[in-house]
């Protein structure tokens, strides 16, 4: 079924082709994120005052298709260097995540601490990331994307000088959680502002350039914290590092990133053609359906909060591909705390030398990026003959590849890292194999929910972000005891057995997935609507080539 179709296009628009549109219209419009509910759960909607006030009247819209304000339009390398300015932020807030982990010994000299509350440092930061996205989301919604970043980020960076000057541990925790919480703004609202810009053609590489981010800064966490912990500067100096790029990343963004949601967009359109129009009369039919939109305290709560875990509760997709995520994030949060327990306990490396390891995961998860890069472009050969909506399960070519290599890495690690006698090196060369499954899962997986929920994938992400920064909160709280008490080798074993159980995830949604999403309530399916379409035309033709 997956195979694509021969291009027929028929000779004159179609029902399916006006909904290919509408589709379109509502990605660019709402980047994943519409207000509408799916067409099987919406009620009956009766119009506002506001348009029934405007009977005649249509809301303001772009200057036509190439109207160079609409995100979509702007030149391929604005896009980009967009992309990498979102990607910046998400490894600037990753890196935070991390990089205390690399003085867990000296804050529990600092403060006198055992090294179970220790481990809460990395795991409170992580529970920030849990609630945080049901603000920034119809934050977001609200106000568009770039005034919740600026607000986020900076919230962020404020609440890192709380850490850097702590009295205690209790207020290093609470600044940690907080610091948290506005830190996933980036990572919540980084997916809707691809979404702004880029294309389904184009969405493929700019989502693994994104998805990478998210591994490369908690892989730069370690490595740069080890060398501050291992210096002659004070424990909190790793702090002041995070202070400083954060801060330089909070500057960079006020600066040169623009506003890309377009119903904020439009809206600001629409303020000014009723300031130019000439007359009152004329100003009172000019509207955005910005302003139309029900941002009372219920519907926003019913889209930003109920909508996610109506998702989770309805959508097997959503829920498998969720629990898969959740393991593979806990995974690159357990390795934190795992390796110390190979590399400084075993095989007797320093601090800022147990950081260094983690440049076998950032390797791994750059050939990762790289790998999915390419299946993107095969990818986008698929767009015109299926008119845009290629099948979801098109994405998932990446996600075969690291699945089963997140079970070689682990066992080649736990079975490497566990003797002493084997060189350092060998599990080093593991973590390759680790960061290049774990980054090429994750893309895969991410661009699998945008393709198969569409207009509704912001809500499928903030329930998968949701459920696996709790997983991976929890991750650092047992990783160091499961290494001391099972061994290293069977704890990665364990590990590596879970992995195995999801790896055939990817290929059985391959092969079912398009059944399960006709299903669905929140899945549009353009596919196999465009599929039943030319399948329907091509038996027509063949019919008429026959009666000749």
């Amino acid at each position: 079924m997956l195979d694509a179709p021969p291009t027929i296009r028929p000779s004159h628009p179609s029902q399916l082709d006006s909904e290919i549109a509408d589709e379109e219209a509502r990605m660019e419009m709402y980047g994943g994120d519409d207000v509408r509910e799916p067409p099987l759960l919406s009620p009956k909607k009766e119009l506002s005052s506001f348009e029934a006030s405007s009977p005649s009247s249509a809301p303001v819209t772009w200057d036509g298709p190439q109207d160079p304000h609409n995100p979509q339009n702007w030149t391929v390398l604005r896009k980009w260097l967009l992309t990498i300015l979102c990607a910046g932020m998400t490894v600037n807030v990753t890196f935070a995540s991390s990089a205390p982990s690399a003085a867990t010994s000296r804050i529990i000299e600092q403060f006198g601490i055992s090294d179970e509350v220790s481990y809460l440092v990395t795991s409170v930061f992580l529970l920030g990331y849990v609630f945080g996205p049901f603000v920034f989301g119809p934050g977001s919604e609200w106000f568009g994307r770039k005034p919740v970043l600026v607000v986020g980020m900076s919230a962020y960076t404020l609440f890192i000088l709380g850490q850097i000057f702590a009295p205690n541990i209790q207020t290093l925790l609470v600044t940690r959680f907080f610091s948290g919480f506005f830190a996933v703004a980036p990572l919540t609202i980084g997916g809707g502002l691809l979404a702004d810009i880029w294309s389904a053609g184009g969405r493929g590489p700019a989502t693994s350039v994104f998805a990478a981010s998210v591994f490369l800064g908690p892989v730069l966490g370690p490595l740069i914290g080890g060398f501050v912990a291992e210096s002659k500067l004070k424990w909190n100096w790793i702090f002041w590092v995070m202070f400083i790029f954060a801060g330089a990343s909070t500057l960079v963004m006020v600066v040169f990133l623009p506003e890309t949601y377009a119903p904020v967009l439009l809206l600001r359109k629409a303020k000014k053609m009723r300031k130019e129009a000439e007359t009152p009369e004329i100003a009172k039919t000019i509207y955005a359906e910005h302003e139309k939109q029900d941002f009372t305290l219920g519907p926003l709560l019913h889209r930003t909060l109920f909508r996610p875990f109506q998702m989770l509760l309805l959508e097997p997709i959503l829920v498998l591909v969720t629990v898969y995520l959740s393991i593979v994030y806990g995974v690159l949060y357990a390795l934190f705390e795992a390796f110390p327990v190979i590399f400084v306990e075993r095989h007797g490396f320093t601090l800022s030398q147990n950081g260094l390891v983690f440049i076998g995961v950032g390797i791994g998860s750059t050939l990762g990026a790289l790998t999915n890069f390419y299946f993107s472009l095969q990818y986008a050969k698929h767009i015109t003959h299926w008119k845009g909506f290629p099948p979801a399960e098109y994405r998932l070519y990446g996600a075969m590849v690291g699945g089963p290599a997140l079970v070689v890495g682990a066992f080649w690690l736990g079975w490497t890292g566990e003797y002493a006698s084997v060189h350092w090196a060998v599990p080093a060369v593991a973590t390759v194999v680790l960061g290049f499954a774990i980054s090429l899962i994750f893309m895969s997986f991410l661009s699998y929910l945008i393709d198969t929920y569409l207009m509704y994938s912001a809500s499928a992400f903030a329930a998968n972000t949701t459920i696996r920064s709790l997983v991976a909160a929890a991750f650092p709280l047992f990783t160091v005891q499961m290494y001391t008490r099972l061994g290293i080798n069977w704890a990665s074993t364990l590990v590596g057995l879970i992995g195995l159980v999801m790896a055939p995830s990817p290929f059985l949604f391959y092969k079912y997935g398009a059944r399960i999403r006709q299903k669905s309530k929140f899945a549009p399916c353009i596919d196999l609507k465009i599929a039943k379409e030319l399948e329907e035309e091509e038996r027509q033709k063949a019919m008429k080539v026959e009666q000749v």
